[in-house]
């Protein structure tokens, strides 16, 4: 109804003024629709990243727990392994001791390889050498053969063991030379010299061994004077009371103890007795 009394037509055309009021009110409509279904379009999106970020969190969880699990399978395989291993090294030490043992080898242990050793091989082998090798005795000299170079020795090592000096060792040995050639020699006289070691039997009365001693002039007794060792002790000991032994000619001073009829006869073994101790005494 207008001003005027008068009922609007409602086929009537609207004015401009409405017109425009209308076109703004759906133009406001639309831009509002059109908003919320852009609002809930990100707002779905949102959902839909926030679902698959969560998604993507659960399956990494799950990942990391299933090879937690298989670490933890594997540690346990390995612990029952060892577990194993140890029950069993167990049941074989107990076993054995069960067992009775027989009685350790009495052979040497052997001696380790040279690979198996830290030390310079050439010092080794002559610390070996010098352990192992033992003395020898010089070869006879002098155109002595085994058994006079041998009674030498003992002349000359007797001598040693009494002090006696090196020019009495040469007069011992070249007055055994003259006497007896060396040899231990029993009497034909006197078998009971023969009861003991002997290298020949000899005819001067009953003088016997290295130095032709008689016993029934006070020397000793026959076994005794059989072993070259006393037999040297009685001379050198009767050498040493002689004045001046060591300043008299090899001869005067074997003579003064022997009493010999061929008093000059001991002087021809000076070189050779000198030659016998000179081989002797480094060994001795």
């Amino acid at each position: 109804m207008r001003d005027d009394g008068t009922l609007d037509d409602p086929n009537a055309p609207s004015s401009p003024t409405a017109e425009m009021e209308d076109g703004t009110s759906a133009e406001r409509t639309t831009t509002a629709s059109r908003l919320r279904a852009y609002a809930r379009d990100l707002t779905g999106r949102r959902r839909a990243q926030v679902a698959l970020a969560a998604g993507v969190v659960c399956c990494l969880g799950l990942a990391a727990a299933v090879q937690t699990r298989e670490g933890d399978a594997g540690v346990a395989t390995r612990d029952d392994v060892a577990s194993s291993e140890l029950a069993q090294r167990a049941e074989r030490q107990s076993a054995s001791r069960g067992l009775g043992r027989s009685a350790a080898p009495t052979t040497p242990a052997a001696t380790p390889s040279p690979s198996a050793t830290t030390a310079d091989p050439d010092t080794t082998a002559r610390a070996r050498k010098v352990v192992t090798a033992k003395p020898t005795d010089p070869a006879p000299v002098a155109g002595l053969d085994e058994d006079q170079m041998d009674n030498a020795k003992v002349i000359v090592r007797t001598g040693r063991d009494m002090g006696i000096p090196r020019r009495g060792l040469v007069i011992a040995v070249a007055t055994a030379m003259q006497e007896s050639n060396l040899y231990n020699v029993a009497s034909g006289v006197l078998p009971e010299s023969q009861n003991y070691p002997h290298q020949g039997v000899g005819w001067d009365h009953d003088s016997v061994g290295l130095f032709q001693q008689r016993s029934s002039s006070g020397w000793g007794p026959i076994g005794r004077l059989m072993d070259p060792a006393y037999a040297t002790r009685q001379f050198l000991a009767a050498l040493q009371q002689v004045p001046g032994w060591q300043q008299m000619r090899l001869t005067d001073a074997a003579q003064a103890v022997q009493i010999s009829a061929y008093p000059e006869h001991y002087q021809q073994h000076e070189w050779r007795a000198n030659r016998v101790v000179d081989a002797i005494v480094p060994a001795g």
